[in-house]
């Protein structure tokens, strides 16, 4: 499937600008999505590249940047190890206010070693994520004179540290994050980049406060996680064009319920109201989402099925009956007539097809 999610030249020339200026190797991150700076110099200022490209270049540049034993300085960390061991420490959590609570004191451990952190503060009606990010002295390697954003580096740093976390929550639920109200510690950048972050986050921006935050309703804390450690393990191969897509559109609602699905099935299969419940939602509303999505309860259900039965036919070390009973079937017949429609041929037909090809 070709990739939709693009991306302007001009987000590729700042970061392989910046990286330049500290130091590092631009030609190699620019190679990592096959181009070259050549190519993008000579691409006109108002076209597009495809986000995989440059999750490819961002990847690199991070891996550059780890080498040099430093913090990464933007983007709470993201695609660091200690960003990766962060998203690992609360993917068990139930709920998003039990995951924030992790990564709150995940967070404070390493601040001194990395420079930033996240807080949270709730009353009755809302929360308060707060993002805090050690401020650099003017010399430092991670503002160089005569980089695009030197005078609007607190602005910059604080803005991308919150942009993630609103995207990684959203990403842990499986819905958008609806924010109240954002603070950024710093003054403006300009009229594009402001209005970007309220593209972003679809809410008021004010800055130049004391502290940076997003305000959100106290009920999301309350809302289920749908991811699990498989899912984060497929999000961290490729963290920025995921967040990248959770930016540009909503996120899907059928991927949550798929999620769900999986971290409920060996328990039953949840009725459609559970479903709901668990992604805070009433019934006509998830109804209507997925009607927007061109799916089903019953075809998300069946894709599911389909899919943990094909994961353990591939084991063969479980009877065919047993994987009809985990998946929720009455009789065997019905999981064999099921199969048969969703793959073309029986479960043992499919079985003996593995081995044959192994």
């Amino acid at each position: 499937m070709a990739d939709r999610i693009l991306v302007p030249i001009r987000k590729f020339d700042r970061l392989l600008d910046y990286m330049e200026r500290v130091g590092l190797d631009a030609d190699a991150m620019a190679a990592s999505a096959r181009l070259s700076r050549k190519k993008l110099r000579s691409m006109p200022a108002g076209e597009s590249l495809p986000g995989s490209d440059y999750s490819c270049m961002y990847r690199e540049a991070v891996r550059q940047w780890q080498s040099l034993k430093r913090p990464i300085p933007w983007a709470a960390g993201m695609g660091s190890e200690a960003f990766e061991l962060m998203c690992h420490c609360i993917i068990g959590a139930k709920n998003l206010g039990a995951a924030l609570s992790l990564a709150q004191r995940f967070d404070s451990l390493i601040y001194p070693m990395v420079g930033y952190r996240v807080s949270i503060t709730a009353d009755y009606d809302f929360f308060k994520l707060a993002y805090h990010v050690r401020k650099q002295p003017e010399d430092s390697v991670f503002i160089p004179e005569d980089w695009e954003w030197a005078k609007h580096n607190q602005t910059v740093s604080q803005a991308s540290g919150l942009t993630l976390w609103y995207s990684l929550c959203g990403w842990l639920i499986g819905r958008s994050i609806d924010v109240e109200a954002v603070h950024v510690a710093g003054a403006p950048v300009s009229e594009s980049y402001d209005k970007s972050l309220s593209n972003i986050f679809q809410c008021p921006i004010h800055f130049e406060g004391s502290e940076s935050y997003l305000q959100i309703s106290t009920d999301f804390l309350a809302h289920r996680l749908v991811q699990n450690s498989q899912t984060l393990e497929d999000f961290l191969l490729n963290a920025v064009h995921e967040l990248i897509s959770i930016n540009s559109k909503p996120t899907s609602t059928a991927a949550a319920i798929r999620s769900l699905i999986r971290l409920e099935f060996q328990s039953g299969m949840p009725s459609f109201e559970k479903i709901a419940e668990m992604l805070h939602m009433s019934e006509s509303s998830l109804r209507r989402r997925l009607v927007k999505e061109e799916t089903s309860y019953q075809r998300l259900k069946d894709e599911v099925r389909c899919e943990i039965a094909v994961e353990y036919l591939r084991e063969d070390k479980m009877k065919i009956n047993d994987i009809s009973e985990i998946l929720g079937f009455t009789e065997p017949s019905s999981f064999v007539r099921s199969f048969r429609g969703w793959m073309g041929m029986t479960p043992k037909a499919y079985r003996d097809s593995q081995a044959a090809s192994a």
